[in-house]
């Protein structure tokens, strides 16, 4: 019966996603279907659904906002830029694919997946027609380094939502991201890119581009936009090295909380990017005005997706689905991917996948004992695959 369920659910989600219903509405209406078909009380459903809601939204808000608004600092001054382009200076046309790849890992950590797809694709189309190179040459390692970022690295809302709903440490997500990010953006970037080299479109060089001036410089730009990184995945690297005891370790630890670091990095990107080179406090809170703006829509998806989680857990159809994975000694990490994988394929949302699949295996996190991060990166992969 709970199978039957989640899979109406599933149809129903899939029905509003090809009629254009936000996405936001669509899983609070699956958490009403699930409730009422499980018998739960119209009350008990709206309680679930608002305790469900102030969860994940409770401790992701504050790092989502303060990431949209490091972001939106870096898109806006131009540091963005200035990273693109001194990759490409160093790396060369030989080495085309690498500068690409890293231009979107530096540039895509803290900026959300549209924002640095919007923001690098002229790039691509430039350096694609100076080098006189299939556009999908380089293009493939871009896409690959924005997709693992969004699927394996906070502050990106996937990660960041799925390392709540299952209990995960924020900072050895990312330090475990980012050992898994090397292979995966070398098979996905460079080796299937290659495929590419010596057929496709070539671009051609528009020679009406206008000049750029006052951008900042590549040392301030690269130092904000990895900070975040830095902060957050040190006391991760630190622990094992100097031990919970250590002074240094419990700075870092207090520096390195997801919040804080975020809130740093968000007023370093402000002070250094904007004050610091003359653009004024008022400007600098548009900024950061807009990015909140911006991800309000995310964080509505998220938090529809925390309601459509309590409602499962609380009707008992995810106790069962991981009851099912548990008895037939299903891999805890392989079914953590083919539901997010399955899901993202009805759905085609990645965030909406990997949240509605960790709501359904939660308890087997639990049940299994299996490491919280390594099934943020399983969800997180299946969502993108």
């Amino acid at each position: 019966m709970s199978l039957f369920i989640i899979l109406l659910a599933l149809g129903l989600l899939f029905w509003m996603t090809l009629n254009k219903w936000s996405p936001f509405v669509a899983l609070l209406a699956a958490c009403l279907l699930i409730g009422l078909l499980n018998g739960m009380p119209v009350s008990k459903l709206m309680r679930a659904m608002e305790t469900g809601v102030g969860s994940i939204l409770g401790s992701m808000a504050l790092i989502l906002c303060l990431g949209a608004m490091q972001g939106k600092v870096l898109e806006k001054t131009g540091a963005a830029k200035v990273i693109s382009i001194y990759l490409m200076e160093k790396f060369g046309k030989s080495r085309i694919q690498w500068a690409v790849l890293l231009m979107g890992l530096v540039v895509g950590i803290p900026l959300f997946y549209n924002a640095g797809f919007v923001i690098l694709v002229p790039f691509v189309f430039t350096i694609a027609a100076s080098a006189k190179l299939p556009l999908l040459y380089v293009a493939i390692p871009l896409s690959a380094s924005l997709s693992v970022t969004h699927g394996f690295l906070p502050p990106h809302p996937g990660p960041v939502s799925l390392a709540s709903i299952f209990n995960a440490s924020i900072g050895k997500t990312m330090l475990y991201g980012l050992l898994v990010t090397v292979p995966l953006v070398w098979m996905a970037g460079i080796q299937f890119g290659k495929r590419f080299r010596n057929y496709g479109t070539i671009p051609v060089l528009d020679e009406k581009t206008k000049e750029e001036t006052a951008l900042p410089s590549v040392p301030v730009s690269i130092g904000v936009a990895v900070l975040p990184v830095v902060l957050i995945a040190l006391p991760a690297l630190l622990l094992p090295l100097l031990g919970k005891d250590s002074v240094i370790t419990q700075v870092a630890q207090s520096i390195g909380d997801p919040v804080l670091a975020m809130l740093v990095a968000a007023l370093a990107a402000g002070y250094f990017l904007c004050i610091r080179r003359g653009i004024s406090i008022a400007e600098l809170t548009r900024y950061y005005g807009s990015a909140i703006e911006g991800i309000a829509v995310i964080m509505m998806v998220i938090a529809g997706g925390g309601a459509l989680k309590e409602v499962l857990l609380q009707t008992g159809v995810a106790n069962q689905a991981a009851d099912f994975f548990t008895r037939y000694s299903f891999p805890p990490l392989l079914a953590g991917w083919l539901v997010a994988a399955t899901i993202r394929i009805i759905i085609g949302s990645a965030t909406v996948a990997g949240i509605t699949a960790a709501g359904i295996l939660a308890p087997l996190v639990v049940a299994s004992g299996v490491s919280p991060e390594w099934m943020v990166l399983s969800v997180g992969a299946g969502s993108v695959f």
